[in-house]
């Protein structure tokens, strides 16, 4: 929880409280200390050791969490993972209290993990997939497990990563009927000639000697991944089953991939991220000579939506056309507007009044006057992130351009279009554009 008051929209000190079940005293905060964000409090099974994720540095959303250990009856804390360079999501103590297991997104994956409770010795026992709600279930452990190919699915393995065995096949009569691409990963140096991963999902029926044309996914975030993950919203699937091939690069920003990879877009937004785009298409387009290189389209939503704008005026010849579902058009408005303002203070390192620098340098508005590429617009009317007069905006200024575009409308979505019937309209007006302009079947 966190305190209520005028401080919710730049804070992210959300403290762990204690309080009788009885509700006979008030409750006392344990974490007051730490500013920034503590959550997921777990007990040991033996009641003696509190174990939560704990973050360092207030206002910023995307650090790091640490496994914090607190010894119940003398309140003394240790931190558990302080050499681990990845950021747990979830947390589960073993029976006996020995281990703690843990999932977080690593290299492209979202793994799990065993951890020593009194060394902090850190072993991967599941790398590939995204595992997801882990529940020890005596020497073995019950988690979900899903991946590029398959939505979740319940399965059980030994402690010890052994064994690996489905549990439920929920998804196995519609999966039978769906045809599905094949997927791989593939690595390229990027900014700075770091090592940046990327994923590409083949059309199904798949034939190396045709030509397919690319729907190249830019994911939000911008501390977020295109992951070996089947999401229910952007899923490369989709694109796979319409005849294109799908082109996912995590790029500098992204998580995973150690913290300072992470923090290295701070103040950076339309720098390292469009260098290993840029570097990223290449990449796939050699390494894959099946793709057409004249007909791709990009697609993106929130920070994804954002890197549209900006490719639109910085990259203006390479894209038969874009997509962009609530993106960011004017990054100083867009202070004024969202709701919360520890996400723009962080990652353009202060405020449009002490740090003006920090919005324009990257401000896909500075770069209207290089838009020539058609674009398909989206927004929802609920959004209160990125607020619909940024999509109306840029819709209005593509219109005024003479540049072909389209805006698609969604009075009653937020941030995310999550009612099935407005899923199926979101989904069929963005392959038809990209059909317009890409003709997946010439």
């Amino acid at each position: 929880a966190r305190d209520a008051g005028r401080e919710e929209a730049w804070s992210t000190d959300f403290d762990l409280y204690y309080v009788p079940v009885d509700g006979s005293k008030k409750p006392v905060c344990l974490t007051e200390k730490n500013p920034a964000w503590d959550t997921q409090p777990l007990f040991s099974p033996d009641g003696r050791t509190l174990a939560y994720l704990a973050m360092k540095r207030a206002g910023y959303e995307s650090d790091r969490f640490r496994i914090i250990l607190r010894d119940w009856a003398t309140g003394r804390e240790r931190v558990l993972t302080e050499a681990w360079d990845r950021s747990p999501a979830e947390i589960a103590w073993s029976p006996e209290g020995r281990t703690i297991y843990a999932t977080a997104p690593n290299l492209g994956q979202r793994s799990l993990f065993a951890i020593d409770v009194k060394t902090g010795r850190v072993k991967t026992i599941l790398k590939e997939g995204t595992v997801s709600s882990p529940r020890p279930l005596g020497k073995k452990i019950l988690f979900g497990l899903d991946n590029l190919k398959s939505p979740v699915e319940l399965y059980v393995m030994g402690a010890d990563g052994q064994g690996l065995k489905p549990i439920t096949q929920i998804n196995a009569a519609k999966l039978a009927q769906a045809k599905m691409g094949d997927y791989e990963q593939f690595t390229f140096k990027g900014w700075n000639d770091e090592t940046v991963y990327a994923y590409v999902v083949k059309p199904i029926d798949f034939d190396a000697n045709r030509k397919y044309p690319v729907a190249f996914l830019i994911h939000g975030g911008p501390q977020g991944s295109f992951s070996n993950h089947f999401h229910y919203r952007w899923n490369p699937q989709v694109y796979a089953g319409a005849g294109y091939a799908a082109v996912m690069v995590d790029f500098h920003g992204s998580v995973g991939y150690g913290q300072a990879f992470t923090d290295s877009i701070r103040g950076d937004w339309g720098g390292k991220p469009l260098e290993d785009l840029k570097k990223g298409l290449a990449a796939a387009l050699k390494r894959y000579p099946w793709m057409d290189g004249d007909r791709v389209a990009a697609l993106g939503a929130s920070f994804g939506g954002y890197m549209i704008n900006w490719i639109a005026g910085n990259w203006p010849d390479r894209f038969r056309c874009l997509v962009n579902h609530d993106g960011n058009l004017d990054e100083r408005m867009a202070y004024f507007d969202t709701e919360e303002l520890w996400f723009p203070e962080w990652d353009h390192e202060g405020t449009p009044w002490t740090n003006p620098e920090g919005y324009e340098k990257h401000n896909p508005i500075n770069y209207v006057k290089n838009w020539k590429t058609p674009m398909l617009v989206i927004h929802g009317a609920k959004d209160f992130r990125v607020v619909d007069t940024q999509g109306i905006s840029t819709f209005t200024a593509l219109q005024r351009l003479g540049i072909p575009s389209k805006l698609l409308y969604f009075p009653d979505e937020n941030h995310w279009v999550l009612k099935p019937h407005n899923s199926i309209l979101w989904h069929k007006t963005v392959i038809d554009w990209l059909n317009q302009w890409c003709q997946p079947q010439k």
